[in-house]
């Protein structure tokens, strides 16, 4: 990767499982952040007007570069996230359907008209009603999900005819600089998409900008709320995917051996650090002590290591403060009177899997503390009321999921917890790509998906032809 400049502001890109240096970037100063967006918008009229079965081909072309290097993709995102490689692999699979399936639906999109008899006098008109692309479009990612965040910002946008300037983490651009150049392999204009780097000072010179015509943000609910309200000074949309403490509920009758293996697959994704991970358990007290059992052995059994070596079962935190930050949490938690059951303890970036039992409704853990690692903490419930009331009281609203081999009881369970997806019988870390995705509450503003995302994109544009049908038969 090339090395900036002594001269520059740097970004560091590290290999969170050994420290190695995988590139030195030259940050992104307000100059050319301010280059980068004026491109953006002096584009986005000529792509705008890009015929779609062009812009259909640009995009499949990128599919299938993506599917061509997805060796080398994924373990360019595994050095530079620390997640397993198995996980890199899936994701940048995930990236190569994404932005396919964006383009075959982008190219069935049908404008509407409207015969508009309804009301009286206008008998004789025809309404048209235009989808227009919003314009420029500012996306901000996290570090998590790079590869497939950017496919659900930028793919949609850029079907639609708007361009986008995207922020990718500062832990982890790589893979989205090597996917940009694919992307000008494929034919994409120059303009259309523009990366800048840097941290929340360069994400800050997008939300304020006013060519900017849309903000798409994924990331913490304090900083999504501090985006959403400037977009709002210049009632620009801001669409937010943020943060969680999604509860996973057990009721009596459910499958102890399910309840366990999805729990822990669960919590495991990207090393713990995923916003849809369960993160709290919420169990029968009937069954509690089997439950708390069972992820502990699996929590102690797990292979941490390196997660270029296929044998590892969970790597290291994006960086040795997010590890310091989670190892604070929980022995905050046990302060307040959790039993620490297995785990605890940190090596650097990397912390081991833990399991705190004890936990009451009263702490901090089991209401708004979001724990970005391997932590699961065990709430027992008397019942299912119970249960969902401990689900419910959470600022949070993003999954979630319920345990029970009674489907009514489950559903029952689903309908009233406060959350923008709930699983049945599996892990709340579940995103299918056609799945209109988004939370309730402080957990964001928007949904993103196959089925959703190409009519968050555009505008309506009403066009009224008076006169234009012909006069009822007499």
């Amino acid at each position: 990767m090339t090395t900036a400049r002594s001269t520059e502001a740097v970004l560091t890109v590290r290999n969170p499982a050994t420290s190695e240096v995988l590139g030195e970037l030259a940050i992104s100063t307000p100059g050319t952040v301010d280059a980068s967006v004026e491109r953006a918008f002096r584009t986005q009229p000529a792509w705008a007007d890009t015929p779609r079965h062009e812009r259909h081909a640009i995009m499949l072309r990128f599919s299938g570069l993506v599917t061509e290097h997805a060796g080398e993709l994924a373990v360019l995102l595994s050095k530079e996230s620390g997640k397993t490689l198995d996980q890199a692999e899936g994701e940048i699979a995930v990236t190569a359907r994404l932005w396919r399936g964006y383009a075959e639906r982008m190219l069935a999109w049908v404008e509407q008209a409207h015969f508009l008899d309804s009301q009286a006098g206008n008998e004789r008109d025809l309404l048209l009603t235009h989808h227009e692309p919003l314009g420029v479009v500012g996306a901000i990612l996290p570090f998590n999900f790079p590869s497939d965040v950017l496919a659900h910002k930028a793919a949609p946008a850029i079907a639609m005819g708007n361009t986008v300037v995207a922020k990718p983490s500062e832990e982890d651009p790589l893979t989205l600089l090597r996917e940009f150049e694919l992307l000008r392999e494929a034919g994409l204009p120059d303009g259309v998409l523009e990366i800048v780097l840097g941290g929340p000072a360069v994400g800050q010179l997008l939300v304020v900008d006013r060519r900017i015509a849309a903000l798409s943000f994924t990331g913490s609910t304090e900083v999504g709320i501090s985006v959403a309200s400037t977009a709002a000074k210049r009632l620009a949309p801001a669409f937010l995917e943020l943060g969680g403490n999604d509860a996973l509920v057990v009721l009596d009758d459910a499958d102890i051996d399910l309840v366990v293996a999805e729990a822990v697959s669960g919590r495991l994704a990207v090393n713990g650090q995923c916003c849809i991970s369960n993160k709290r358990l919420i169990v029968d007290d009937r069954i509690v002590d089997a439950v708390v059992d069972g992820v502990a052995a699996r929590f102690e059994a797990l292979v941490v290591g390196d997660p270029m070596d296929r044998s590892t079962e969970l790597g290291p935190l994006i960086t040795e403060e997010a590890a310091a930050r989670v190892d604070e949490q929980v022995r905050a938690t046990v302060a307040e009177g959790a039993e620490l059951v297995t785990g605890g303890s940190r090596d650097g970036n990397y912390y081991r899997p833990t399991v705190l039992g004890g936990v009451t409704a009263s702490m901090a853990i089991a209401t708004d503390l979001e724990v970005f690692g391997p932590v699961l903490p065990v709430i027992a419930a008397s019942s299912a009321a119970e249960a969902i009331s401990l689900a419910n009281a959470s600022r949070y609203g993003l999954s979630g999921s319920v345990f029970s081999r009674d489907i009514a009881r489950a559903m029952e369970v689903a309908m009233r917890m406060q959350t923008g997806q709930v699983v049945i019988n599996g892990s709340g870390q579940y995103r299918a790509d056609a799945s209109p995705f988004g939370g309730f509450n402080d957990s964001g503003l928007g949904r993103e998906g196959l089925s959703t995302s190409l009519d968050e994109l555009v505008q309506n544009k009403n066009i009224v032809l008076r006169g234009v049908l012909p006069a009822a038969r007499s």
